[in-house]
């Protein structure tokens, strides 16, 4: 399988059929460049040391993203996996379980850390749709007997990368909400991708994640800033969380530099998330009226599309073919390619690489 990282050299600029006057690159919207407002903002950004809680332009990140989420409090953390795993750490004792849908991305991106940081399994279920419903999770709860081990967080994920940015509905959420409410169990959401979800469904995020006792979100997924995530959650969460970001190492000292483009993330760039969904779908119905391209329309919801391959056809290779004729993507599994719309690539450009898959695809 490869990674969002993989294939991280440009492609060759010439190739026999097509000839882009650039590398169209949809392997991740993390590869998305700062944009012009973010880096005059990043110069001129008031700094000081983080790790005493004196940045100012870091404060105000912090106090926007909470005023965002309707939290009491919000802390900016180098990266979405160190989001999840504080969170995870905060939430649960070792030994417990984590529930969490079977493509999730603490189990394939994460590095094993729930288990290595945090001491604990998880536990999954595999939602055919992309969205893990109650009645998956509730089927995951060990009954409360001594010899079997109990649960000490549901994990969950909006939107859903792996399973082709996939978006939960807010009822499914309010349901799990409920069911964990009696069940006794905190719930955390891996949001990295939660404004085009809020984008796809047309309601605020406040509301989207209401019911969720911490919630994880990427600013730099989609939303071009440079670097960092946030966690947010009640006051209490987030000062046990500072601790373990410490320990971590995330402490960064004069962090306001990424922080100020963090805030231009936070509070211009999810107003254009809807013209990455339309170019996804142009890139999927484009791609699902190809011959040997399995592609359910109804999973593209956001701004990722993957597809699969018929007839055993090897995604590595027709990965290696696309990145040949200037367009970069990545294979999620043997016979699965994934494009990831962004702010970089425009429809012009996403219209193109469509023009170049069914070349290679003809060709395969």
């Amino acid at each position: 399988m490869a990674l969002e990282t993989d294939i991280l050299t440009p492609a060759s600029p010439s190739f026999a059929h097509s000839n882009p006057v650039t590398t169209i690159d949809l392997r991740s919207d993390t590869v998305t460049r700062p944009t012009a407002r973010m880096r005059a903002v990043m110069a001129e950004a008031e700094v000081g040391d983080d790790v005493y809680g004196e940045d100012p332009t870091v404060n105000a990140l912090e106090a926007r993203a909470a005023e965002v989420f309707g939290r009491e409090a919000g802390l900016f953390v180098p990266t979405g996996t160190m989001g999840n795993q504080i969170a995870i750490r905060l939430h649960t004792e070792r030994g417990q379980e984590v529930l969490c849908e079977a493509r999730a991305h603490l189990i394939d991106w994460e590095m094993a850390m729930v288990a290595d940081f945090n001491g604990c399994q998880l536990r999954t279920a595999y939602a055919e749709d992309g969205v893990f419903r109650w009645e998956h999770i509730k089927a995951l709860i060990a009954p409360k007997i001594y010899y079997r081990q109990q649960p000490g967080l549901i994990s969950l994920e909006n939107t859903h990368n792996m399973a082709g940015g996939i978006v939960t509905p807010l009822p499914v959420f309010e349901e799990i909400w409920e069911g964990a409410r009696e069940a006794g169990l905190p719930v955390h959401l891996d949001g990295a991708r939660i404004f085009h979800a809020a984008t796809h469904l047309g309601i605020g995020v406040q509301e989207l994640t209401s019911g969720f006792d911490s919630v994880m979100f990427c600013l730099s997924k989609g939303l071009c800033a440079p670097v960092g995530s946030m966690l947010v959650g009640s006051g209490e969460f987030i000062a046990r969380a500072r601790s373990v970001r410490k320990a971590l190492g995330g402490g960064m000292r004069q962090a306001g530099i990424l922080a100020a483009a963090g805030l231009i993330a936070l509070d211009e760039m999810p107003a254009r998330l809807h013209e990455d969904h339309s170019n996804a779908r142009i890139l999927a119905e484009r791609l699902a009226a190809l011959p040997g391209v399995e592609l359910d329309l109804h999973s593209v919801q956001s701004n990722i599309v993957i597809f699969y391959l018929r007839g055993g056809r090897d995604a590595n290779h027709v990965v290696r073919a696309l990145k040949d004729r200037g367009v970069l993507a990545g294979a999620v599994g043997p016979h699965a390619v994934r494009f990831v719309t962004h702010h970089d690539v425009d429809r012009s450009a996403c219209a193109h690489a469509a023009r170049i898959a069914a070349e290679v695809l003809a060709e395969a």
